[in-house]
């Protein structure tokens, strides 16, 4: 029964993404990956950025509960287990690693959720016939005929076996932690991107042609009621369709041109960030920093209840 309940929300969750909302395309479809902190990066006013950055946001405002004694001793922590190579040394390879993997927490939460669900052995790896068989395995044994919408059960089946199959780069048919986390977060990753593109099209590709008309990249966001007229945002859609989406003016969107719009390249914040709190804290301009550099500068890394107390007496005397 579980499963028969999990199944029909994944197919209400198809069902629902088909539904052209009105959403513009770009809020809907693009993958970006979103800044490391809500404040603005201004150090003159505050290291609240800073913070959110290196050690994510929900453990910044635990930092924010503590003294400064309590925040430097534990900021001290973090520094030996960043320190990977056991040298003295914080370089920026692995800072730049550790902040990614702050920023990446909320994904691992997610993986950690689900593979305590999928790996019934217990044997740390999760092959595709148990992922198979945990979410499908009630309709697979009935043939699929205890189903509603039968070929969208079937779609969601191939659509998840092939995308197993990409993040299972060895081939061996089990999944590691690392490649679970690229079935389940394919657009995090350089080698699902084909993927993601496949699917995007899918999605959006009405009449199976493999490729996306205006009707079809309109459609995907926005379907008029009744005498209802098209807000002026999907005008501005359409002519983004023609002058910029279609690169080659053929009237359609191939798999080339779906890539440039929803995986556009992006700044590496993560990268900046490494290099800025090294270029601020590198006393002595090796280009990279020790346990001592940074906890000197502690307060730009880490807060505690005096920066907090201090950052909001600051933004009292501005609001006066």
């Amino acid at each position: 029964m579980g499963q028969k309940m999990l199944l029909k929300s994944l197919v209400s969750l198809i069902l629902i993404l088909g539904v052209a909302v009105a959403v513009p395309a770009k809020e809907k479809r693009v993958h970006r990956h979103g800044d490391l902190s809500d404040h603005a990066h201004d150090d003159t006013t505050g290291f609240q950025y800073d913070h959110e950055a290196f050690l994510g946001k929900e453990e910044a405002k635990t930092f924010d509960q503590l003294t400064p004694e309590e925040s430097k001793e534990k900021l001290g922590k973090i520094v030996d287990l960043i320190d990977t190579d056991k040298d003295g040394f914080v370089s920026h390879a692995e800072l730049h690693q550790w902040i990614k993997h702050r920023q990446r927490r909320y994904i691992e939460e997610n993986v950690m959720k689900h593979w305590k669900e999928y790996d019934q052995n217990k044997d740390g790896k999760i092959g595709w016939e148990e992922y198979k068989n945990t979410t499908y395995g009630y309709y697979l044994d009935e043939e699929f005929d205890d189903v509603e919408d039968k070929s969208s059960y079937k779609a969601m089946l191939t659509r998840d076996e092939r995308r197993f199959r990409s993040a299972d780069r060895d081939g061996d048919g089990v999944a590691t932690k690392d490649e679970f986390t690229a079935f389940l977060h394919p657009e995090e990753y350089d080698h699902m991107k084909a993927v993601v593109i496949q699917e995007t099209v899918e999605d959006i590709d009405k009449n199976r042609d493999g490729k996306i008309s205006m009707d079809e990249y309109i459609g995907d966001m926005f379907t008029p009621e009744k005498g209802e007229s098209e807000p002026d945002w999907v005008l501005t859609e359409k002519k983004h369709f023609s002058e910029f989406r279609d690169l080659n003016k053929d009237g359609f969107l191939d798999n080339h041109e779906v890539a440039e719009w929803i995986l556009p390249g992006e700044i590496d914040h993560t990268d900046n960030e490494a290099k800025h709190l090294i270029h601020e804290t590198d006393t002595d301009k090796d280009e990279r920093i020790t346990k001592e550099e940074i906890l000197a500068n502690w307060n730009m890394f880490v807060g505690s209840q005096a920066t907090n107390y201090g950052e909001d007496l600051t933004r009292r005397h501005d609001e006066l």
